[in-house]
């Protein structure tokens, strides 16, 4: 288990720390400033035993030094893929760092995930999160003033709020990189788990992961989960959007009657009987199923993050929206305030 003492440090005249939350339920969730991220959420399997189901690093020196280095944190100002890193406001380009050859990810090499966040509130079930992001930081326009609040409820959900305003016109898209196993991490691959999406389309990508514009139904497609199936009984399917991700690595478009908080996605575990169900207010969630772990990391217990032995929920709008008007907006205005919630939510299959 990660520990206290293994994170406290001071990085850039700034204190890093772990903060540990509980409920009435008994679970744990365990958060560090750097990053805003998720280290750990202990929860019971159906055996009552409490199972991590969280992957990630059992020391910040983990997360400083890992090839991969988005575990459990916040990611911004801009999640998933920007084409070549370029976008306009108006009639000026602007042009992102292209840290995924040839576009921009994730916010770009210095994004949220590096950051050390100010510690705005601290209680017993919630931590309170906040980063200032000067303008022209990683080449974006706007200083932005960015909160997240984690929150683990007695109904076992773990709650994560985002909050930003910026100065400036700018463009936000928010989201948690929290790499999931259920049946614990570290406990082999997650193709047996069941997973369903509450999407009728996803967004097509071309070779280099940008999406193509339209949206595509999944009917009759390895990439329909609408009922229940499991995450390995299609994905090495001969499927070019396969091929291309090595796997899943796609946006899916949520099916929404409101823009308020709607379910997601469910996926149960095939050993552990924990379940996990997503709600969100945004318009899109990207699956990736761990197609470039490759077990060089080495994650909490000492073992490898092997191949597919982890899964990603990220509940964000979607990939290269800022280049393609018919996707939902991702520009942030100033005097307008960005306001998001996520919900994940742990059970035990009966």
């Amino acid at each position: 288990m990660a520990s206290k003492k293994q994170f406290e440090r001071i990085i850039d005249g700034k204190q890093v720390s772990l903060f540990k939350l509980k409920n009435t339920m008994q679970s744990e969730l365990y958060i560090t400033n750097y990053g805003s991220r998720i280290v750990s959420l202990l929860v019971k399997d159906k055996d009552g035993q409490m199972t991590d189901v969280v992957v990630g690093f059992d020391s910040l020196d983990g997360y400083l030094t890992a090839t991969e280095v988005y575990h459990g944190a916040t990611i911004g100002r801009f999640a998933n893929r920007i084409a070549k890193g370029k976008f306009h406001i108006g009639d000026k380009e602007y042009q992102l760092n292209v840290n995924n050859d040839p576009n921009h990810l994730h916010g770009g090499p210095n994004g949220f995930h590096t950051k050390i966040w100010d510690v705005d509130d601290v209680q017993e079930n919630s931590v309170a999160l906040s980063y200032i992001s000067p303008d022209g930081e990683e080449d974006y326009p706007g200083k932005l003033h960015v909160k997240t609040r984690f929150t683990l409820s007695d109904e076992n959900e773990v709650i994560i709020e985002y909050k930003a305003t910026s100065d400036a016109e700018t463009i936000i898209n928010l989201t948690n990189h929290a790499y999931f196993n259920l049946n614990g991490q570290g406990n082999g691959p997650i193709l047996k788990h069941l997973l369903q999406i509450n999407a009728g389309f996803f967004t097509p990508v071309d070779k280099t992961l940008i999406p193509t514009g339209i949206l595509e139904p999944v009917d009759r497609t390895p990439f329909d989960f609408r009922t229940a199936e499991t995450i390995g009984s299609r994905i090495n399917d001969d499927h070019i959007q396969l091929r291309y991700g090595n796997g899943y690595d796609h946006n899916y478009v949520i099916n929404r009657k409101t823009d308020e908080i709607t379910f997601t996605a469910r996926v149960e575990a095939d050993r552990s009987g924990i379940i996990m169900d997503v709600f969100t207010d945004q318009p899109g969630v990207q699956f990736y199923t761990g197609n470039f772990m490759s077990g060089e990391n080495i994650i909490k217990g000492h073992v490898p993050d092997d191949f597919r032995t982890a899964f990603c929920l990220e509940t964000q709008h979607f990939p290269d929206a800022p280049n393609q008007s018919q996707f939902p907006t991702t520009f942030l205005k100033p005097g307008k305030t960005f306001i998001s919630s996520t919900i994940y939510k742990f059970s035990i299959k009966q």
